[in-house]
């Protein structure tokens, strides 16, 4: 008989990562790549680099002119930030046609934006350089629920349920009722993806950051940006009951809860137009 972590992780093997960003991994590795080919793998996709174009003109970035071709914006970025982005404003294709029965997918997209906004922000405050970075990791952080929602949506609904009636972490419950939970399934794609260490470290550890040992900063952040993001969602105050952030977390970052009410404030007046650049169609979701 197939187990519950045999049928989700199953369907995990079966999503794959986008093949703009496979492609643009590759000529990364290439120890002569140009930047030139870098923006090419890009342009190809006309879509993508529309998506590109206006996250970089947009006030994420705050650029002083406008930046109106691909190769300017590659040159400007540099490769990590390149890669990161292409990341981020691709990622949804790979899960396209998945069904609402669980999650609004427009509704899951924004949350994700959010949580990622966030991430970024709480970076900044802690001196992190590539925060870009702390943005896809927020973005990603919950992309485990997708498969389960999918594959086991019955139980994921149940799960969520009873942690809304209990007042428990969502990933507590989970672990009790199905055996697994969403920050494991998440970290198991990952790997299959092969995506970089930190995102999967912060991604399967967010929700016990205590245990991180490579990339604790990130798996930190990343977890007090889903506490604020699960804040702005359930309209629960952040900071106390279930989404009390770890006492390590709060240590490790240097971070107060003042400071992240306040970024709470910055993001909720971002979003829209992150959403606009990255994935349209969710703007008018939720918020």
């Amino acid at each position: 008989m197939t187990t519950v972590w045999e049928k989700v992780t199953g369907n995990a093997k079966l999503i794959s990562p986008p093949e703009v960003y496979l492609r643009l991994r590759e000529v990364l590795s290439q120890p002569d790549f140009a930047m030139s080919d870098v923006a090419v793998v890009i342009s190809k996709d006309p879509a993508l680099s529309t998506r590109i174009l206006r996250l970089v003109n947009s006030s994420f970035f705050g650029f002083a002119s406008k930046i109106d071709t691909v190769f300017r914006a590659v040159n400007l970025l540099g490769t990590h930030q390149v890669y990161d982005l292409v990341l981020a404003t691709s990622v949804t294709q790979s899960f396209n046609g998945m069904s609402n029965e669980v999650m609004d997918m427009a509704t899951f997209w924004r949350r994700s934006i959010y949580c990622g906004l966030v991430a970024r922000q709480l970076a900044g405050l802690c001196n992190v350089l590539d925060n870009e970075r702390l943005f896809v990791a927020g973005l990603l952080k919950d992309i485990g629920h997708l498969i389960m929602y999918q594959s086991i949506p019955e139980l994921s609904e149940r799960a969520i349920r009873q942690a809304d009636e209990t007042l428990r972490p969502l990933y507590l419950v989970e672990r009790e009722l199905i055996g697994i939970d969403y920050a494991r399934v998440g970290g198991v794609l990952m790997r299959q993806w092969q995506l970089p260490d930190s995102l999967r470290e912060s991604t399967e550890l967010h929700v016990e950051p205590q245990r991180s040992q490579d990339f604790s900063l990130a798996t930190a952040l990343i977890h007090i940006s889903a506490l604020m993001t699960d804040a702005l969602d359930t309209q629960e105050e952040f900071g106390a009951g279930r989404l009390e952030p770890s006492s390590e977390a709060m240590e490790l970052t240097g971070l107060t809860l003042e400071q992240c009410q306040t970024v709470q404030g910055e993001a909720e007046q971002e979003i829209d137009g992150v959403l606009q650049s990255i994935m349209p169609a969710a703007r008018t979701a939720i918020g």
